[in-house]
């Protein structure tokens, strides 16, 4: 692959392709051309028969922050006017929509996907690694599906992708608290396979698997992978149209404009569910 992403770095050594988020936002987080780019660069690395497993990675001290709220803002200006009717809730469907095609670029490849995850996953971090097929973490990492937080129902896969990863139990007190997990909590609720001492044995660790599964008969991984996946799609397929028309029919609120209001003040929100 000779082409160059705003996004992300991919690099292929030996069958094993490396995605790195880079941002541009701080904390790798993702702005308008991750949700641009990640169909692309996964129908690219899909179609490379020299490619056998794929290892996604974060660049500096985090996995990502999520999603790029300053740089994504503008689609929610739209929805929360006042008196706000049916167009600007259309085109916030059809965007919700359209983002999603980047996790689920991730989720439908047929090469098997690793996450390296190390330092914050915060959000959008939680619906990408969702989307994966194995999941490490170093010692430092902490996740948070933070979204309820911030007033919005998380609608980029961890909903329609987490019940076929963790009990519900577990599930519904990450979604509804929005509270930030460590490794060792993540890994006892089966969130990630398994913890690294850091940063750097954790992607040493994605890259031996991912050689395993590369040095394997590709059409007999596609296979296997192919038949695992087949009893989640449609449950998938159907949660993530619900969460797009549910956010685009009732996110509009005064706990919204809070929620994103106190994450920029650096203070505690005030919801008064309005």
């Amino acid at each position: 692959m000779g082409e160059t992403y705003e996004s992300v770095t991919v690099e292929i050594k030996d069958q094993v392709a490396q995605v790195t988020l880079i941002g541009p936002g701080k904390g790798n987080a993702m702005g308008p051309a991750f949700w641009s780019e990640m169909p692309e660069v996964f129908a690219a690395l899909d179609a490379d028969r020299d490619v056998r497993a794929i290892v996604i990675t974060g660049s500096g001290k985090n996995f990502t922050y999520g999603l790029d709220v300053p740089a994504m803002g503008g689609m929610f200006a739209p929805l929360m006017a006042d008196g706000a009717l049916a167009r600007p809730r259309t085109d916030f469907h059809a965007e919700v929509l359209r983002m999603q095609k980047a996790t689920n670029a991730v989720a439908d490849c047929r090469t098997p996907t690793i996450a390296s995850i190390h330092g914050w996953c915060i959000g959008g971090g939680v619906d990408l690694i969702s989307a994966v097929d194995i999941r490490y973490a170093s010692a430092d990492a902490k996740f948070s599906v933070r979204e309820v937080k911030l007033a919005i129902v998380a609608d980029m896969g961890s909903l329609a992708r987490l019940p076929l990863i963790l009990n519900d139990g577990h599930l519904r007190e990450l979604a509804l608290t929005g509270k930030d997990i460590d490794a060792a909590r993540a890994e006892k609720i089966g969130l990630v396979n398994d913890v690294y001492e850091d940063a750097d044995a954790t992607l040493a660790a994605a890259h031996a698997t991912a050689a395993e599964i590369a040095a394997n008969p590709p059409l007999a991984v596609y296979g296997v992978k192919d038949v695992l996946d087949q009893q989640r799609i449609s449950a998938v397929s159907e949660n993530l149209r619900y969460v797009a028309a549910w956010n685009a029919a009732f996110l509009p609120s005064k706990d919204l404009t809070e929620g994103i209001s106190a994450t920029f003040a650096k203070r505690p929100p005030q919801f008064t569910g309005e």
